[in-house]
């Protein structure tokens, strides 16, 4: 599956270059049509309505919607996309900074509150000794899992680790639990395999659940984890970039997110 989603991705990035999406390095971005990149699920949804809002106003939003964390970057920063909207702020700036790439957030959009999600357990209190918890593979979100999993009583963290925490940093354990990492678009499909684990929320969404009802233990909505709209360093200041972020911090896309999500998408402004 991992492979295929890959596959998928590359090819998708192939049609964005034949079609000629992105701007050409240096430039600025057209303020006729623009090209953003998304991850499946409420990412897309919300920018499908941001879209909508933009037609209105002579704006045409491209989508492009991506199945993991890494192209959405690599295409952002190589110029097949102008904008993307998917990532919180501390995997842009931990994946910026192992890439070396000049791709900066310009506005905040939504949180996504991370839930504990489980097939046998209805409580984090009917979690036993030595049972197995999964959490995201990726530096940031297995550190927001930590955390999580910290909040809900299960382990406590080093004081000084903060958002770069890794089961490195785990101080107590009193249950003894044992945690996998594993690929966060994949761990859906396998909590079967394990007692608990951490998901997205776009994830679990994606997946049927509804975070508010069906996790174990979930993030409070001021979790610090917002998401953010990024874009090329040289285009941060462009007329369209502040356009985007009118239409998309609009009462309109507000009262849409609180109608279709429920709780489980928190809008930032």
């Amino acid at each position: 599956m991992k492979k295929l989603l890959s596959i998928t991705t590359v090819s998708l990035l192939g049609v964005l270059t034949a079609c000629g999406g992105g701007n050409s390095e240096g430039e600025a971005l057209s303020e006729e049509e623009i090209s953003v990149g998304v991850t499946a699920g409420p990412h897309e949804e919300i920018m499908e309505k941001v879209a909508e809002l933009a037609e209105e106003e002579g704006l045409t939003i491209n989508v492009e919607v991506f199945n993991e964390y890494v192209m959405p970057n690599v295409a952002l920063d190589e110029g097949d996309l102008d904008v993307n909207s998917f990532q919180h702020k501390p995997y842009l700036e931990n994946f910026r900074e192992d890439r070396g790439l000049d791709i900066v957030d310009v506005a905040t959009t939504v949180n996504f509150p991370m839930g504990l999600y489980s097939v046998e357990v209805d409580d984090v209190a009917d979690i036993e000794e030595g049972d197995t918890i999964g959490l995201p593979n990726d530096p940031t979100n297995g550190a927001r899992a930590l955390i999580l999993f910290e909040d809900a009583g299960l382990i406590t963290l080093d004081e000084e680790a903060g958002v770069a925490a890794t089961v490195r940093d785990i101080e107590e354990n009193p249950l003894d639990l044992e945690f996998v990492e594993l690929e966060a678009s994949q761990i859906p499909r396998q909590l079967d395999e394990v007692k608990a684990a951490a998901i997205n929320t776009n994830y679990a969404i994606e997946h049927g659940y509804v975070p508010t009802e069906d996790s174990v233990f979930i993030e409070p909505e001021d979790s610090p984890w917002v998401n953010v709209i990024a874009v090329r360093a040289e285009n941060k200041d462009d007329a369209v970039v502040a356009k985007l972020i009118e239409i998309y911090q609009s009462d309109e896309v507000k009262e849409f997110i609180e109608e279709n999500f429920a709780g489980s998408v928190v809008a930032s402004w």
